[in-house]
């Protein structure tokens, strides 16, 4: 049988296994947020190799503030937790036992994969340095790399667990439940960028991370609740747009979604007033296109590769930058390498980076063959094991955030 012809019989099965009430719209916006996380790390992410060998990171965007514009289109962070808001909802109406127990259940399902990559790391750390005797800078740069995603679990562990509240503040107040998260946002931004920035502390901007993420997750409820008309969706698009291009053009935001070396300003850590602005253009733009995506999704052969990403989700979430390393960490031993290793700041490293791509994609279905298992129960782990990956997990993380 031909790969043509057995990709065809596969996305046929996948299409014949999928329940009538399945909502393709939904899992297809999630698939596409979930794709622009690696996209966008493996795009605008790069390493230097310093005389000793070690790798440091480094981005593109420092020489080509011009490509700002691209982590508009990556940054779709605002996308996932508006789906994960609607999904969240469907589930917590379908449950069969307590609040406590649906949350234990989704907090198990967010936990147990980071568990696992941060556990397998810590076991790899003392095989790669003391073993093949990688510098220490370069697995402080590859731990960094690995908790980088960890950060959006952990806070879509919090908000997943406000869940019954966000509910209940959607069928009091609708779509104007995230009206005063915006505020609050507004309100810490003015404090650390206004006329008085030189008086606040900097731990004030840390008040912007809970109400920031959750801004678009409450609007996936109020929509997953029936909150959210069409005419809702008009004015978040519109209103996210304007307000976009306001704080760009007037309140001189930094243009990047990302953070750029050499920078002050971030929008992204913890989340700005912009954050909230795309998320809100881009959860009015989603809504108003649900019907046609739910259309488009029809096909078999667009509607599997949905699937078999939701089915991956936590591990594209967790693994995706060890597949960027696990080329990038064996090629500084070559030197140089176009597009893998060196200052990230010519036309040339853009486009041999694009010809990276294939192989990171390549590297983490590899990974993924083998890390998926972390995504389902633990059946076969007694107490012990999971006591020594809760011990080897901590230790990463002392290690990753320089604690150590």
């Amino acid at each position: 049988m031909s790969a043509l012809a057995l990709m065809s019989r596969t996305a046929r099965r996948i299409e014949d296994a999928t329940p009538a009430h399945r909502d393709r719209a939904v899992d297809g916006l999630r698939a596409l947020a979930l794709l622009a996380v690696p996209t966008g790390h493996w795009l605008l992410g790069g390493f230097t190799r310093s005389p000793d060998g070690a790798l440091h990171n480094a981005s593109p965007l420092g020489a080509f503030p011009g490509f700002a514009p691209v982590s508009w289109v990556l940054q779709m962070l605002g996308i996932f937790f508006l789906v994960g808001g609607y999904a969240s909802v469907l589930s917590y109406r379908r449950r069969k036992g307590s609040t406590r127990a649906w949350l234990g259940g989704r907090l198990a399902r967010l936990g147990r994969p980071v568990l696992g990559v941060t556990a397998v790391w810590a076991a790899l750390l003392p095989l790669l340095h003391f073993g093949l005797g990688v510098p220490v800078d370069t697995l402080r740069t590859a731990s960094t790399l690995v908790v980088q995603p960890l950060w959006f679990v952990g806070v879509y562990t919090v908000v997943t667990a406000l869940t019954p509240y966000c509910v209940r503040a959607a069928r009091r107040l609708g779509v104007w439940a995230a009206a005063p998260l915006l505020g609050s946002v507004a309100v810490v931004d003015l404090l650390r960028y206004g006329p008085y920035a030189d008086a606040v502390p900097s731990w004030l901007s840390l008040l912007n991370v809970l109400p920031g993420w959750l801004f678009a997750y409450q609007l996936g409820v109020s929509w997953g609740e029936g909150r959210v008309t069409r005419r809702h969706a008009w004015a978040l698009l519109l209103g996210g747009a304007a307000l976009f291009a306001a704080l760009l053009l007037l309140f001189g935001y930094p243009a990047s979604m990302v953070g750029v070396p050499g920078e002050a300003r971030t929008n992204s850590h913890p989340p700005s007033l912009l954050v909230l602005a795309l998320a809100a253009a881009q959860s009015g733009a989603a809504i108003l296109l649900r019907d046609r995506i739910g259309a488009l999704l029809r096909r078999p052969a667009l509607w599997a590769p949905v699937v078999v990403v939701n089915l991956s989700a936590m591990t594209v979430l967790c693994w995706h930058q060890t597949a960027m390393l696990a080329a990038a960490v064996p090629a500084a031993y070559a030197g140089e390498v176009p597009g893998l290793v060196g200052a990230p700041d010519s036309a040339g490293w853009i486009l041999a980076r694009l010809a990276w791509m294939p192989v990171f994609a390549g590297l983490l279905v590899l990974i993924g063959r083998y890390a998926r298992r972390f995504e389902s129960p633990w059946t076969g782990a007694g107490p012990a094991r999971r006591a020594l990956a809760g011990v080897l997990a901590a230790g990463f993380g002392v290690f990753a955030l320089g604690l150590g």
